[in-house]
């Protein structure tokens, strides 16, 4: 026999956490289910770069981030957007910080603290080793280190995170569970991830070393400043990511390799060669082109062109890649749960009464805080909303 629950969180992410501590506070008792041995196990991967919580910006350009996503996530954002994050984390007892770039992080660098309070404060029951494998009726079946476990709940959160980090719980594993169960689901996408590059032999030299001061074109005929970083499997970093979707949606990866220097004047230094320097010496003593943007206008260049068409090149340097990283390796994914799937409380039209959040919703978002910050709003608003129901 089923055991009768008043609400039920299936995932401890940030999302399901949120949502799970909107019920309790709206006087609901909450059972989290979560499938592997410890909650906020990707919250925690996250807090070994820092935890990057949000991005200290007006609301209306951190929501213009999201792209397509943006109109209907904005009144979500609206409700926990980058002050009421700080406000939450300080509220934990983790005072943060804005960083030169916006972005805000705890002082303690790491996620643990944070969590640990979070959890503690949220006081629901937390049922770690159970994992969601199905529906019979009106049961929610689990695998357990018990056997199988059912639940009958009477309101559901799910925040079962996306495709990628198999590892840390988001495998997407449940998208076909509510496909068979008339959801909608788009296909999953890697999302804020590196490309594969089947480099030549003299790039070894230079795996692992980062590529600093460039600038990536972002599809739109705009460019993105950053940084990358070269090894043995291809091209990431903060660059390359800010990028990416573009890219893996059919633009072409292109370097500008002098981002501070207009085409004219690295063509006018260029054309100042004196006669007794070679190129890969006057690019160095000219251009202050180090030996990794060498390398990769060797790579991608040769045979290198004289005068205008090297600059040209130096400026818009197309790097060749065979697609995307694996989709387990990217930091998020795009696809799954669709906006025409949910209605504006973010319920599925299709199974009244179970509510979804997080990175199982199909958005997309650039890192630097808004991926944290959007698992944060769609699940207060998915907790809110869950809350009501029934009663």
């Amino acid at each position: 026999m089923a055991e009768v629950v008043d609400a039920l969180v299936i995932g401890s992410g940030p999302a399901g956490l949120m949502a799970a501590e909107a019920l309790v506070r709206a006087g609901r008792d909450v059972v989290i289910a979560e499938a592997k041995p410890s909650v906020g196990r990707k919250f925690l991967m996250a807090g070994k770069s820092g935890l990057n919580l949000t991005k200290a910006e007006g609301l209306e350009d951190f929501v213009a981030a999201y792209g397509a996503a943006a109109p209907w996530l904005a009144p979500m954002l609206a409700e926990m957007g980058p002050d009421q994050v700080m406000a939450w984390a300080e509220d934990l007892g983790q005072p943060v910080f804005t960083g030169s770039s916006g972005r805000v992080f705890p002082h303690a660098m790491k996620a643990s603290p944070l969590l640990r309070g979070w959890v503690r404060r949220i006081d629901a029951a937390v049922r770690t080793g159970w994992r969601w494998v199905g529906l019979a009726g009106g049961d929610w079946v689990f695998d357990t280190a018990k056997g199988r476990q059912a639940i009958r709940p009477g309101v559901v959160v799910l925040a079962l995170g996306g495709a990628s980090w198999a590892r840390l719980g988001s495998d997407g594993q449940w998208a076909g569970l509510l496909a068979a169960s008339g959801v909608e689901i788009a296909s999953f996408r890697p999302a804020n991830m590196g490309f594969r590059v089947d480099w030549s032999a003299h790039m070894a030299a230079h795996f692992g070393r980062p590529l600093k001061g460039v600038g990536f074109a972002d599809g739109d005929g705009s460019w993105v400043r950053g940084e990358a970083v070269i090894s043995a499997r291809g091209i990431e970093g903060g660059g390359i990511y800010a990028v990416s979707a573009a890219v893996r949606d059919g633009a072409a990866l292109v370097v500008d390799l002098l981002p501070d220097l207009a085409q004219a004047v690295v063509a006018e230094r260029l054309a100042a060669r004196p006669p007794k320097r070679s190129l890969s010496q006057h690019l160095e003593k000219a251009l202050k082109l180090d030996p990794v943007k060498r390398a990769l206008l060797q790579e991608f260049g040769r045979p290198l062109p004289e005068g205008a068409g090297l600059a040209r090149l130096i400026k818009g340097l197309e790097i060749r890649h065979q697609g995307p990283r694996p989709m387990d390796e990217a930091i998020s994914t795009a696809g799954g749960v669709t906006r025409g799937a949910v209605d504006a409380g973010l319920m599925l039209h299709a199974m009244p009464g179970v509510f979804v959040a997080g990175e199982m919703l199909d958005w997309e978002a650039p890192t630097g805080g808004y991926l944290i910050t959007g698992c944060l709003a769609t699940g207060l608003w998915a907790g809110r909303h869950a809350a009501d129901w029934g009663r």
